[in-house]
Parts: structure tokens; C-alpha cells; sequence
């Protein structure tokens, strides 16, 4: 079964959303008009988008410090994430997340994690949870391929197979472990065929395809909520940007961007919903505008938002002890 236009369309929205505040993030930290440390899904909108079309808000979504686009294709809205971003107390952790450590419950985001691989045992203990409710909600753990190299990474499949936890592997695969090409941190030909080793459906899709995503999420997503367990997803989707803003890329071999940017995920996918008759350029347009105006509104609600009060340094840091 194909996404129908309808689908196609929510998509490409997300998708645009994502780049264009990718975009404008890029454009104020280098202009210095905002001072953060921040990590791009430049190149991987399909993924987020593909997946994100299957999940209920009630499902939880688990992803790492260049979450961007999990959060917003999980439902977090453009107001908080900026707020949340610009560190202002207007944000869902009230500014003092940030880019690395943003939550909002009601979209089901439950976890962003600056720590490589983190994120991975924690989906367990969701989809555990979920498991012993007795609902068909599910779990979906976002992260890089350097984290496939970490001992959680084994242990917490190794898990959940056993336990046939409702709970999504899905591994963004850049190419890039921060500055590091993926053949010279692991020699397997795809991230996905680890999954054998535990007995697991495992599967490797163009991360650049939003279709493709949509079509593999799909049958995992309908595996676990059947009790039928986990599934490793590899998403594979070239990294357009460095591995934080303002990062000089001299790692990369000449030529290398300018190959990946061929398949630019934003660009294909536009080209393709044209080619194939599911919009015209003015709806396009229109979207594209629409999204505009939404981030507009958003960024410059974010920096006229009140700055966290000194009062909140201690504040869901330390619990009350009872004498």
C-alpha cells in the first residue's frame, strides 16, 4: 500500500518545515543574532516525515541532540520549540533544555538526549511499560550510526527481541559519525544487518525517499503494535551540513558534498510531487509560504518571551526529601 496524496503532501510539509527552520537556525547563529551549539538533520526531513505519518501522539518518540526534525514531525509546535531553542521560559522545559534536552509530553516526545546512544535502553523501558498496560502504543528510538557501536546499543536489542518489546530501532545513518566516515568506524555493509545477530527483523531504506520510510515504518510499526516485536530500520540519508553549524567540514573528501546534495531529500521529493501530478508549483508554493509565515511568527514570538527567572536554576534539578 502507497501513501495517498493527502499523505504525500502532509510530508512534504514537514519536510519543508524542517529546512526551512534548519535554515533559519544556520542563518541566525552565523549571523550572531542567537549564540547556540546546535546539530542540523540537514538531509534527513524524509526520514522524520516518513515515520511520523504513522504515529499516534500517544506514542513515544525518543531522539538525539540533532532531533529537529523528530520533534517537529512528532507534533512539537514551532512557538515551543523555539522558545525552547532561544532558551526562553516560554519553552516546554521552560528554557533550560535547549536544542539537546527538549521534552513535550503531549506529542508524546518524551526524550531528546545529547549523549550518543542514550536514548536506546531508555525506548526499552517505555515500550516495557507499554507492554505491561496491555495497549498497542509504541516507541521510537531516533539515533546516528556511531551510536550502533556502543554497548547499549547491543544490549538493549538484544532486549527487546527477547522480550518482543514494542519499540522501533531507527537509525539515522549520515554517513558521518561526527567527523568520521562510516567505513572507518565499522566494516558491516549495512548498519540493519546487525539485526540478525539477535534474531530481528532488520531493514536498510533510501532515508532520502520520505515513501520508502513511510513503507518500512509502516509494516514495523504494525509488527510491534501486533506484539510482534522490534525491528531495526537503517535510514540512509547523506549528511548536507556539518555536524554542528559553523563546522568547516575539512574531514570531507573534495567533491563529497556536492555529490550527496544530488540527492537532496527536499529537492528530489519537491521534484517528484510535480512529476507525478499530486500538486502544482502554486500549491506547492503555497505550503512553502504558509510554512514561512508559521516560523516567522514562531521565532519572533520566541525572542520576545521572558527569559527564565533566576528563581528556576533549582527547579527539576533537585526532589524534595521527606524528613
Amino acid at each position: 500500500m502507497n501513501p495517498n496524496v493527502q499523505e504525500i503532501l502532509q510530508m512534504y510539509r514537514t519536510m519543508t518545515m524542517i529546512r526551512q527552520s534548519c535554515e533559519r537556525v544556520r542563518s541566525m547563529v552565523l549571523s550572531g543574532e542567537a549564540m547556540l551549539l546546535v546539530h542540523m538533520p540537514w538531509g534527513e526531513e524524509a526520514i522524520s516525515a516518513g515515520i511520523s505519518a504513522h504515529l499516534r501522539s500517544a506514542d513515544t518518540t525518543i531522539t538525539t541532540y540533532r532531533g529537529m526534525g523528530d520533534e517537529l514531525a512528532k507534533g512539537v509546535p514551532l512557538k515551543a520549540l523555539w522558545s525552547e531553542y532561544l532558551g526562553k521560559a516560554t519553552g516546554p522545559c521552560k528554557g533550560k533544555g535547549g536544542p539537546m534536552h527538549i521534552t513535550y509530553p503531549e506529542a508524546g516526545l518524551m526524550v531528546t538526549t545529547g549523549i550518543v546512544g542514550s536514548g536506546i535502553p531508555i525506548a526499552n523501558g517505555f515500550a516495557i511499560a507499554s507492554q505491561l498496560r496491555g495497549d498497542d502504543l509504541v516507541t521510537v528510538v531516533n539515533f546516528g550510526d556511531g551510536a550502533t557501536n556502543i554497548g547499549a546499543f547491543h544490549e538493549a536489542l538484544n532486549m527487546a527481541q527477547l522480550w518482543k518489546l514494542p519499540v522501533i530501532f531507527l537509525c539515522h545513518n549520515n554517513l558521518w559519525g561526527e567527523h568520521t566516515a562510516i567505513h572507518e568506524h565499522q566494516e558491516n555493509e549495512h548498519v540493519a544487518d546487525r539485526a540478525a545477530a539477535y534474531g530481528m527483523e532488520g531493514i536498510t531504506v533510501d532515508g532520502t525517499d520520505p515513501i520508502a520510510v513511510w513503507e518500512a515504518s509502516k509494516t514495523a510499526i504494525e509488527r510491534a503494535r501486533a506484539g510482534k516485536g522490534p525491528t531495526l530500520i537503517e535510514a540512509v540519508a547523506p549528511r548536507l551540513a556539518g555536524h554542528y553549524v559553523g563546522d568547516a567540514m575539512k574531514y570531507q573528501p573534495e567533491g563529497w558534498l556536492e555529490k550527496a546534495l544530488e540527492t537532496d531529500p527536499v529537492v528530489t521529493f519537491r521534484a517528484r510531487i510535480l512529476q507525478e501530478g499530486h500538486a502544482t508549483e502554486e500549491a506547492l508554493s503555497a505550503i512553502e509560504s504558509e510554512i514561512r509565515a508559521e516560523l516567522d511568527e514562531a521565532v519572533e514570538f520566541a525572542k520576545n518571551s521572558p527569559d527564565p527567572d533566576v528563581s528556576e536554576i533549582e527547579i527539576d534539578i533537585y526532589s524534595e526529601v521527606a524528613a
